[in-house]
């Protein structure tokens, strides 16, 4: 069973080097480069599942999920992109803060 899952996962498998590319070029400025913002004011999408995160990113292309900004840069992502984003993401590891 293992054997087929690895043959069959490869031909589909997201590329991180191109998702930390085009996360450099249009991400990182409001989620940093690894997904760790640095701001409060854009989610972290560090460690997210990617199947969320690409669901998010279909949703603004699609106007399913309402914000300007991200719809305007989502618009421009190829399928690919958004697989390899994703990919890319949920790799990266979270930090997460507490207060107390």
């Amino acid at each position: 069973a293992c054997a087929a899952l690895g043959a069959t996962g490869g031909a589909n498998a997201a590329d991180l080097a191109s998702g930390k590319a085009k996360a450099a070029e249009v991400c990182a400025a409001c989620h940093g480069a690894d997904g760790n913002s640095p701001s409060p004011d854009f989610p972290k999408l560090a460690g997210q599942h990617p199947d969320y995160l690409a669901k998010a990113l279909r949703d603004y292309q699609s106007g399913a999920r309402k914000n300007p900004i991200m719809q305007g840069f989502a618009a421009a992502l190829t399928k690919d992109d958004i697989a390899n984003l994703s990919a890319y993401y949920s790799a990266q590891p979270p930090v997460l803060s507490a207060r107390y």
